[in-house]
């Protein structure tokens, strides 16, 4: 967990966020807690998308679902930079909502606005009827272990100086859970997500990518959240481990009910785990809808080229995006 916060992510139909206080991650971070990395990697190829997930066919004669998360027209400036420009969006409980865009598309600023790391310069942020970047004291770390996030480089997230386990058992500890209890719940939190409980005793440097990644989830996991903010955890891991990792967070959901805000440059990868699926680009939401929707029918050039970029067909010609 993320010293100070006990961030953590949970999967069953949709995507979360992670709400941590700027002192929620007084801890070694890297290059930087919320580095959205531009495409690096081979272009995605995975298999069609779940049909479990229940909210893309529920029974349009229900009553909307409360919201759990809830961004609204919301602007940040830096400078003379507007990093967003109105963007609204909103996460229901059991749901994945995909937030896609290259680098510097204002994905990683919008992440940082619903974990309460910073606030906007216009619009509001509400995570169950609370705005997280003004919570203080007890109330801020009620809410904090309901909103939690798994870092794109887990690597920088841990402290180097403790073993994988301790660093699981510490949002347990800040949330006051006794001592006693702590090494059974860390067995457990590492069996849910696919690893051996001997691995706790194991230092961050004697751990795969791929490891350390469900590390940081179990972290993520330790306090129980309903929504878990996922920024690129998949961006660092080959195809191979991006596959065990992705049908981790759906089985995760499918059981819990968790919801994630998935943050990815890779439209692929979305639509694997999302129900509904944003597109940013320079701090504006040009497009966006039901995951299979934006997949088969592409209505923004942009949508189109992220899409020719996930499945390795010719891009959309330059010319076409400097016009829209």
């Amino acid at each position: 967990m993320i010293p100070g916060s006990g961030h953590t992510v949970r999967k069953t139909g949709a995507r979360g966020t992670a709400a941590p206080t700027s002192e929620a991650f007084n801890v070694r971070t890297g290059s930087g807690t919320f580095a959205v990395m531009p495409a690096s990697h081979e272009p995605s190829q995975f298999p069609e998308p779940l049909e479990s997930a229940t909210l893309r066919s529920a029974d349009s004669k229900r009553p909307d679902p409360p919201q759990l998360l809830t961004v609204d027209a919301v602007r940040k400036d830096f400078g003379r930079r507007t990093a967003l420009a109105g963007v609204s969006l909103h996460v229901t409980p059991g749901e994945t909502v995909g937030l896609v865009g290259e680098s510097g598309s204002g994905k990683s600023t919008l992440a940082r606005l619903a974990l309460g790391l910073l606030a906007p310069d216009g619009g509001t942020v509400r995570f169950a009827g609370h705005d997280p970047y003004r919570l203080r004291g007890r109330s801020a770390r009620a809410v904090r272990a309901r909103l939690q996030f798994v870092p794109q480089h887990p690597r920088g997230s841990l402290n180097p100086a403790l073993r994988a386990g301790d660093a699981v058992a510490d949002p347990l500890r800040l949330h006051g859970t006794p001592r006693r209890d702590r090494p059974a719940q860390v067995a457990e939190l590492f069996e849910q997500v696919g690893l051996k409980p001997e691995l706790a005793l194991r230092y961050p440097r004697e751990l795969s990518g791929g490891q350390l990644q469900r590390v940081a989830l179990a972290r993520a996991l330790a306090t129980r959240p309903e929504l878990v903010v996922c920024d690129e955890p998949t961006s660092a891991l080959d195809r191979s481990v991006q596959e065990r990792l992705l049908d981790l967070l759906t089985g995760l959901q499918e059981r819990t009910g968790l919801a994630y805000l998935f943050i990815s440059h890779d439209l692929a990868v979305v639509r694997r785990l999302a129900h509904r699926v944003l597109v940013l680009r320079d701090g504006l939401v040009v497009e966006q809808g039901p995951a299979d929707q934006l997949w088969s029918a592409p209505q923004h050039p942009y949508t189109r080229a992220l899409l020719d970029a996930a499945t390795g067909a010719p891009r959309t010609s330059d010319h076409a995006l400097r016009t829209t």
